[in-house]
């Protein structure tokens, strides 16, 4: 395969710092996570977008947080077929396998995914007109999200709407998943929303009481 190439220096020297930082300091640790396996309380679905760290924001060290990243942190509805899977697979193996007790959908601000699916609803920008082959089809799961938006408020208030109530439609669409429902049911998982904002370093998390984001203090 000649048009793969080797890691790229940068990235190499970073590694080299880890491993003798970083990976000295707790290699015990790694140790124990090699030997005896992985064993997260909580999992993440969260956004592929590179200014989301949720293990950083959450102070979390290597072995807490099972992580499902993907574009605008969605969950599909549950549909088993032939099709390929990412996070439903993921979902399915942390519930069922990993058996964590806490699946959290955590959003942000300024989306790249949330804009685009904001453009396609509110302009009638089609999928081709993009020119993406898979981001269209998959920003599908969010476009019904759209219709509980305020579409008098200013396009950033919006955008954050449309962000906040992306993560509310993936928690009722992982509410359709049977092993879901069924850990729910017996206690042993709980589900959770979050919205973080990028600029000022704000987490929200959704109160189902009050249907609303509400500051983590």
């Amino acid at each position: 395969m000649k048009n793969i190439k080797s890691l790229p220096q940068n990235l190499v020297e970073r590694y080299q710092n880890w491993r003798a930082g970083v990976f000295e300091e707790k290699s015990a640790h790694y140790s124990d996570l090699a030997n005896y396996g992985q064993n997260p309380p909580t999992m993440i679905i969260s956004c592929c977008d590179s200014r989301l760290h949720v293990t950083e924001i959450l102070g979390a060290d290597t072995g807490d947080i099972f992580v499902h990243r993907n574009v605008a942190n969605l969950v599909p509805p549950y549909t088993p077929n032939s099709d390929h899977h990412g996070t439903s697979a993921a979902v399915e193996y942390g519930v069922r396998a990993l058996k964590v007790s806490h699946l959290i959908v955590f959003g942000h601000s300024q989306c790249g995914g949330v804009e685009a699916c904001h453009n396609i609803c509110k302009h009638g920008v089609a999928d081709e007109q993009r020119d993406y082959e898979f981001v269209g089809p998959w920003l599908e799961i969010l476009k019904p999200a759209y219709s509980r938006i305020n579409e008098s408020a200013d396009h950033e208030a919006q955008l954050v709407d449309l962000g906040q109530q992306g993560v509310i439609a993936s928690l009722q669409n992982l509410l359709g998943f049977p092993f879901i429902a069924a850990a729910i049911a017996d206690g042993s998982l709980t589900l959770h929303g979050a919205w973080h904002d990028i600029g000022s370093g704000t987490l929200y998390h959704y109160d189902p009481k009050v249907e609303k984001f509400i500051t983590v203090a």
